[in-house]
This record gives structure tokens, sequence and C-alpha cells, in this order.
């Protein structure tokens, strides 16, 4: 038998039993479907990791409070002085923002919502990588005169029933107190416990003295500067606040330090692992759907034992048999793994835009996935062909 041949008997016994041959392939659809999604899943997050690494940075020390089982039952906390303190005598630390934060009812003429209003410094832009899109942000005179000036995040025109061009140079009515906004920041986008879109900015005098009545702030973050260390820079604010709390020696530390490179590598590991986990899964459904068709392909052997037993009787060789089943088998893989592709694509596009997941469907997943539906045809396919090419003709002819 010629190689053609071969192909075009083993097309027409595809086609000669459709509803089999598409159910036997759905379980590859699935499967093909499946890795391309899942691994869609695992890039978009990964590139949503990335994306916010890029805008925080990673020359950046986080700074919190930490409650200390030495603080007599008090919590542990950070205060404006604090951050003062290591801004003035930590020669590592390049600049720093402090925040305090606390929710308030925000009205705007008729409309109100509850929002997140944050003090904090004029650097606070440059510190955490932010860039106002109207407007501007406050200046360090307006922050050390307690002005009554706000700087919003994107989403908060929206909240407010208004548009960022419209809500600049309006007073808005903070807990019963008149601010005027003076920008808008661009939007920033994060995930809902990193978001400032939904934020308001004021000055941390202004929020200390005139809104919140306190000095206690969240936190703060410090960039580090050039020619520097991540080490030293640590170093230096723990032992700065070590001193400001009193804090004897061999007492616990009741704040915290977060190096942003080490919390940057341990999320990208984790979203690694996630993504390969996804992919592993939906491997394993591209391998029920190998068994699927080494079951079919068996079936099909016992049906055409004589077919086959004719076919050697005139002249195919066990080769011939053997490359016939293969390509009814590798046949099956393919279609499937090409109707899975479009599956695969349509699903995650469905995920992005109805459950807003990030996802990024990539050349390299569908090449894995197709390449791999391939494999599944040739492996599983051999067993069934090898049982077909090792008929006896005589038998086979007589076979009924």
């Amino acid at each position: 038998m010629l190689f053609k041949e071969i192909i075009v008997v083993a097309l027409e016994a595809i086609g000669a039993n459709k509803m089999r041959s598409l159910l036997t392939t759905l379980g590859i659809v699935i499967g093909v479907a499946a890795v391309i999604t899942m691994v869609a899943l695992g890039t978009g997050a990964q590139q949503a990791v990335e994306a916010q690494i890029a805008g925080l940075g990673t020359n950046m020390l986080s700074v919190g409070p930490g409650q200390s089982r030495f603080s007599r039952g008090s919590d542990a906390r950070l205060t404006v002085e604090d951050s003062r303190a290591v801004e003035t005598g930590a020669s590592a630390v390049a600049g720093l923002a402090p925040e305090m934060s606390s929710r308030l009812m925000v009205e705007f003429g008729r409309t109100n919502a509850n929002l997140s209003i944050r003090g904090t410094t004029p650097v606070w832009p440059e510190i955490n990588n932010f860039r106002v899109e109207i407007g501007r942000f406050f200046d360090e005179s307006e922050h050390e005169g307690r002005r009554r000036v706000a700087v919003v995040g994107a989403d908060v025109p929206i909240e407010l029933g208004t548009t960022a061009l419209q809500l600049v140079g309006q007073t808005i009515t903070i807990a019963n107190s008149r601010f005027e906004v003076i920008g808008v920041l661009a939007l920033k986008g994060g995930d809902r416990w990193g978001s400032r879109d939904r934020d308001i900015m004021i000055p941390i005098h202004t929020a200390q003295f005139r809104l919140m009545g306190t000095d206690r702030i969240d936190g703060f973050n410090a960039t580090i500067r050039d020619g520097a260390s991540a080490m030293l820079a640590t170093a230096q604010i723990e032992s700065i606040l070590r001193r400001e709390h009193r804090l004897r020696l061999g007492q616990e530390n009741d704040f915290n330090i977060n190096d942003s490179a080490e919390l940057i590598a341990v999320r990208q590991e984790a979203t690694q692992t996630f993504g390969y986990l996804l992919a592993g899964i939906a491997l394993v459904s591209l391998l029920v759907g190998g068994i699927g068709i080494m079951n079919i392909m068996l079936v099909s052997v016992t049906e055409r034992t004589r077919e086959i037993g004719i076919r050697m009787s005139l002249g195919a060789t066990r080769g011939n048999v053997l490359t016939q089943f293969l390509l009814e088998a590798l046949t099956l893989c393919l279609v499937g793994g090409l109707l899975g592709i479009g599956l695969g694509f349509g699903a995650s596009k469905a995920l992005a835009e109805l459950a807003n997941w990030n996802t990024a469907v990539s050349g390299q997943a569908v090449i894995m996935a197709v390449a791999f539906s391939a494999a599944i045809g040739l492996i599983f396919g051999i067993w069934p062909a090898r049982r077909a090419a090792s008929l006896n003709p005589i038998d086979a002819l007589r076979y009924e």
C-alpha cells in the first residue's frame, strides 16, 4: 500500500463512524481546551504580579506596627514622630511616606459614599510610584498649614456621581469638613487590598488634627538610597524605632519591616506554582481523553478484524496496517486538538470578560497542548495498532 492510500483508508474508517469519532475526540477537545484555559489563567496571574512589581519597585521597605508579646496588652503602634525620626536619622533611606487612614462619609452635591481617607505627605506619589492625571498633588506648605485640600483616586469621581474634570476645583465634604479637590490620580489598579483608586489623599497633619484626632499611623513605605543595601536600611530603621519605642535588649520588636523584593519573589514563586498546578490538572484530562481513544481503537480493531485479514491477504504488510491505525488515532487527536484550541480561546476570553479574571493565552501553551494531543494519539494508538498488525491473516479471515 502506498502511504497516500493508507491515509485515505484511515480517513474513510474515521468517516464511517462519524458519531463515534466525534465522541472519541471530545475527551481530547476538553483536555486541550482545559490546558489552554488553565495556562492562560496562570499566565494572566503572573502578568498581573509583574505589573504590580513594576508599579511598586524593588527598592522599597514597608514598615508597619506589629503586636508584641511584651506590650502589656496594649496594641503596638507607629506614630508620625516615628516616621519623622526614621526620615531624619536613617542615612540609607532616601525618602518615606507615612499613612494614616479611616473610612469616612464623603458628600458631593446629593451623592455620598463611604470611602477611605488617607493622610500622608507631599512625597507620597513619588514614593509609591503614582502619577497625578488631572490637577496636582498638595505641596509642603499645604501639608504644614493643615490645609483642607484633597487628591482623589481615579474611581472616586464615579463614586460621587461625577467626572474627574468636573470634580477638580470643587468642594467635597468629609465628615462634615469641607475640602477642595485639587487633583485626581491616574488609574492604578491592583488587587482588592492594594488599590488606591477609591481612596482620597489629604495632608497628614490635616488628617491628624482636623479629622482623625490621633498621631497613630498605619505604617510607611521607605525607598532605599542608591548605593545602599536593603539590609543596611532595615538595620537603621530597626535601630531607630527600637530607640523611639524604648525597647530593651532582647525585647521583641513591636513593629515589622518587610522588604518588597522578598515579598515579590515569594509571590512570583507562588503564582508560578499555581500555574504549574493548573496546567497539571488540565493535562490529566488530556490523559483521560487518550485512554478513551485507545479503548475506541481497540474496539475498532475487533470490529474490523475480517477487513484487516482481507487487506493483508491482498498484499498489505504488517507495517501498512500498523501505520493505518496509528494515523487514525493521530488524526482523531489532532482534530480534537484543533477544536480544543478554539474552545480554549473562547473560554479564556469569557473568563476575562465575564468574571474579570486576568487571562493571557500564550503561543507556547497552544503548541504544548497540540503537541501533547499528538503524542497522546501516538502513545495510546500504538497498542491497538500493534494488535491489528499482529493478527494472522488466516485467523482474521475466519473471524466472524
